[in-house]
């Protein structure tokens, strides 16, 4: 298993003025971090690589669709504008050392026209996936795509569908994100739909139910922690929070108020938490 904090916990930049934060994540015994990459052109790819060379540290990659853009748009000029965003991500994320390129890779977050998805939708979306397929494993990336809960998206909530969409796909460089958060909204049992995924599971998220200290709330963790021992998941395990004070992103995630005493009781606190019940899950 593989402990990762991601920096939107801080910030939604990163630069080379964040740089220091990543020896304070390894002094606290993370083995990586995740960066948000938002437009691929501003991403401080010398900077990072070099932050994580010096500190020993791997990374993954997230990210969200643009507004304006979709994988299952009527529109093929912008599912073609909406592939070529996904290539040059997964082109940079490799350049950056990562394997893992995650999010939720459908539509913009927030994106509710107030029906359900269609059929049409869905199989733009599946051949959107297929396309990619051998440039992910040209660079060595898997993309693992995240349900969100129905607050955010319409396309994609659950981990029943997350699963007949990987198997429609059918490419292994195409996998789930699994977020406790999300699931925690719109799961009856957030540990079943852990193994509902299994044969897909790429990346997890680990995030309490109000987006604070992982532990603190009524997230089943027992229970997720007992799944993820039972499928032999031993991928990374990285804490998402957002900075409290971050307007790229404060709408989108509906973050009003601080989530905890300060961002790194989040991650260092959450970290402890972790590990702890990580081991408790293998003695089990």
């Amino acid at each position: 298993m593989k402990y990762g904090a991601n920096v939107l916990i801080w910030t939604a930049n990163f630069t080379r003025d964040q740089l220091p934060l990543l020896a304070e994540i390894k002094r606290h015994g993370f083995d990586g971090v995740e960066f948000p990459m938002f437009h691929p052109e501003d991403f401080a790819l010398r900077d990072i690589r070099k932050g994580l060379e010096e500190n020993l540290l791997e990374c993954t990659v997230c990210s969200a669709i643009p507004g304006g853009l979709s994988v299952f748009a009527e529109d093929p000029s912008i599912r073609q504008k909406t592939r070529q965003f996904l290539e040059d991500c997964i082109k940079t994320a490799a350049e950056a050392g990562a394997k893992i390129f995650a999010g939720p890779f459908y539509s913009p977050v927030g994106y509710l026209p107030g029906r359900r998805r269609t059929p049409d939708e869905w199989n733009r979306a599946v051949e959107c996936y297929q396309s990619l397929g051998s440039m992910l494993a040209q660079h060595g990336v898997t993309l693992a795509i995240e349900p969100l809960n129905r607050f955010e998206t319409y396309f994609l909530n659950t981990a029943a569908d997350a699963a007949r969409l990987c198997d429609q796909v059918g490419h292994p460089n195409v996998g789930i994100l699994f977020d406790t958060f999300h699931a925690n909204i719109e799961e009856k049992n957030v540990g079943e739909a852990c193994r509902a995924v299994a044969r897909h599971l790429k990346h997890v998220h680990t995030c309490e139910n109000d987006r604070g200290i992982p532990g603190s709330g009524h997230v089943e963790w027992k229970d997720v922690f007992q799944a993820l021992g039972d499928i032999r998941y031993d991928g990374w395990l990285t804490i998402e929070s957002f900075g409290f004070a971050l307007p790229e992103i404060a709408a989108a995630a509906a973050i009003w108020r601080d989530l905890a005493p300060t961002p790194e009781s989040i991650a260092f606190e959450g970290l402890k938490f972790l590990k702890q019940n990580t081991a408790t899950a293998a003695r089990g």
